[in-house]
């Protein structure tokens, strides 16, 4: 394990945590930032993701050391940054209280493909489209993490779940579970049923109670961005499905309907 003291923030070395919400707008080509302490542990469990370094804040280090160990030592340690508070606080740009930083590394972007087709024959995966607000990407990951989805695909435009609001919205869950980015042209519905993926769409007007879903096989659960929703292409080609409410509320935040969905569909429905 490498401690190194940073106490100046100009230091080249802990470049990539300057201005951190300026740099979440702009990106950081292949490289993400995870925030706080749980997040941090999440990572290290989930192991699939390389970490170029990590940036704490000195009264941190005591209790942290147990999850510091954990973090990949080859082929070279980890460097992990030691700043006072107040230098973190001035690198970051705003007072960073979790006091725990790590810049993580991609890798190269799964293909949908292949990632739905090495499941299993009992798989559930999870089809986001146009969900562009970062807190229920994360909450929709921390859900599919929570249930046990096997894969998450996303279109277009669905925003990054390595985005460092994402991530901790997320309490790690974008850490572990496996996604991948539609093409451009590629058919989700047409993509899921080559794979024998029965396709179940939630929308407020579907035809099917959820009570009412027995799931068996591999399956895969359709939600698209709240107001929107999934298209009427998408819609006339799956199963509908609905979350039956009571009062004037025809409709959830996505986040929350997926979370009553997944829990429904791991138990098998009925």
């Amino acid at each position: 394990m490498q401690l190194v003291a940073i106490d100046a923030i100009d230091d080249p070395r802990i470049e990539p945590y300057r201005a951190i919400r300026e740099r979440d707008v702009a990106g950081r080509e292949a490289g993400f930032i995870l925030e706080g302490e749980v997040v941090l542990r999440a990572f290290a469990r989930a192991g699939r993701y390389g970490l170029a370094s990590v940036l704490l804040a000195e009264k941190r280090v005591e209790k942290l050391m147990p999850v510091l160990a954990m973090l990949p030592a080859a082929p070279i340690p980890t460097p992990i940054y030691v700043a006072p508070q107040a230098v973190l606080d001035a690198i970051v740009g705003f007072p960073i209280h979790r006091g725990v930083l790590a810049l993580g590394r991609r890798g190269p972007p799964a293909s949908a493909p292949p990632l739905i087709e090495g499941l299993g024959p009992e798989a559930l995966v999870m089809a986001l489209m146009g969900v562009s607000n970062h807190d229920n990407i994360g909450g929709l990951f921390r859900n599919a993490a929570a249930f046990g989805v096997d894969a998450v695909l996303l279109d277009g435009a669905c925003c990054d779940p390595l985005y460092r609001k994402a991530i901790r919205v997320s309490v790690g869950g974008a850490l572990m579970v496996p996604f991948a980015r539609l093409a451009p042209d590629e058919d989700v519905v047409g993509l899921l049923g080559r794979a024998g993926f029965r396709c179940l769409a939630l929308s407020p007007g579907g035809a099917t109670a959820l009570g009412d879903v027995k799931r068996s096989g591999r399956t895969a659960l359709l939600l698209g961005a709240e107001g929107a929703g999934l298209s009427d292409a998408i819609l006339a080609r799956t199963q509908t499905v609905t979350i039956p409410m009571s009062g004037v509320f025809d409709s959830l935040n996505v986040a929350t309907a997926s979370g009553i969905a997944l829990y429904h569909l791991r138990r098998g429905g009925g």
